[in-house]
């Protein structure tokens, strides 16, 4: 397989949107990269992550390309990865701006409106016109809701599918974890890179992710100090500070409007689940709500990946990959007729 290529961008929608919003566009250049009828992937991560957490299941994803050999029928242009606007390098850009007004809440709108920017064109430094691409929505737990809320507002984004890998929506039992006793805890400056790395490494939780990806985590996750949270302190600290992400924790408003919007979605393009076998986040009973009182039944597929729980991006982007490619083929297989009389979760457990 040629090696993947990417180049990065800055989007600056001033005054229109005040954040200025980091991407990344990821290609492989022997595979339909200047298709029109290829897909575009849109790409959007989960809290406390950035939009580089998406690279190993991209390089897997790949893969399984190649080996589905000159057969397959899913052809991808390129994938573009989207950080929230308190996130990844986007976090740095906008440090001044988040200190007024997004804590102690962070409203998840607020990804939304950026990969909304992003795909409608909404000011420079990205010179791709999305409205002509076949896009293709895949958003992780937060970003899942993000992903959805992005298509909600106006001038309209048309995704001919959505994946939605272990998405943060509830309406009641909510999550298993204590995510903000959590965030709370948690260590956020460290002497160098490196000491960082070996603090996440000597952890089992971080232990359990591929090691694409804790090394993409300490490379593109953290920052030299000093820092407007810490301007009097040395060494690195995280990207998305502490604050930003206890603020995306504590916000309800953008599961809410998405909880209510499921069953229009479910009944306009095919949608897709993917959650872990391991429920160690949010209950499969919980999940189970999900898909008979905010999809209300409609047809969507669900999948479970062997042995990942709610960081399925972080530990098993291979596994997530092949889920990801089943669902693309899917699509392409569908004889999906918008409407609400279409019913019933198509499940691959």
């Amino acid at each position: 397989m040629a090696p993947l290529e990417f180049e990065t961008y800055t989007l600056d929608p001033r005054p229109h949107y005040p954040f200025l919003i980091t991407a990344k566009r990821y290609w492989n250049p022997s595979h339909y990269h200047d298709d029109d009828d290829a897909l575009t992937v849109i790409l959007a991560h989960a809290t406390g992550y950035h939009k580089e957490h998406w690279e190993p299941t991209i390089e897997d994803f790949y893969d399984v390309l190649a080996e589905a050999g000159s057969n397959n029928p899913v052809k991808i242009r390129e994938f573009w990865a989207i950080d929230a606007p308190n996130h990844g390098d986007a976090a740095v850009l906008n440090e001044e701006l988040l200190t007024w007004g997004h804590t102690p809440i962070f409203d998840w709108q607020e990804y939304a409106r950026s990969i909304h920017a992003v795909l409608t064109n909404l000011g420079t430094g990205i010179n791709v016109d999305f409205r002509s691409r076949k896009l293709v929505g895949v958003g992780h737990s937060m970003g899942a809701v993000s992903i959805i809320l992005a298509g909600t507002f106006m001038p309209e984004i048309k995704f001919l599918s959505v994946i939605l890998v272990e998405p943060m929506i509830y309406k009641t039992g909510g999550p298993i974890v204590n995510f903000i006793e959590l965030s709370a805890r948690r260590r956020d400056i460290w002497p160098g890179y490196q000491e960082a790395y070996n603090q996440f490494s000597s952890r089992a939780a971080y232990q359990a992710w591929d090691s694409r990806v804790l090394d993409a985590y300490v490379k593109h996750g953290l920052r030299d100090l000093p820092s407007a949270e810490y301007p009097d302190k040395q060494g690195v600290t995280l990207k998305c500070t502490k604050a930003q992400e206890l603020a995306c924790y504590r916000d309800t408003v953008g599961k809410a409007r998405v909880w209510t919007y499921m069953d229009h979605l479910c009944s306009t393009i095919p949608v897709h689940f993917i959650f872990g076998a391991i429920n160690d986040s949010v209950s499969k009973k919980t999940q189970e709500d999900l898909l008979r009182n905010s999809a209300k039944g409609l047809q969507a597929s669900v999948a479970r990946v062997p042995g990942a729980g709610h960081l399925i991006v972080q530990t098993s982007p291979r596994a997530l990959a092949e889920a990801i490619y089943v669902d693309l083929g899917s699509d392409i297989a569908s004889d999906f007729v918008p409407g609400p009389a279409r019913t019933g979760v198509q499940s691959r457990l």
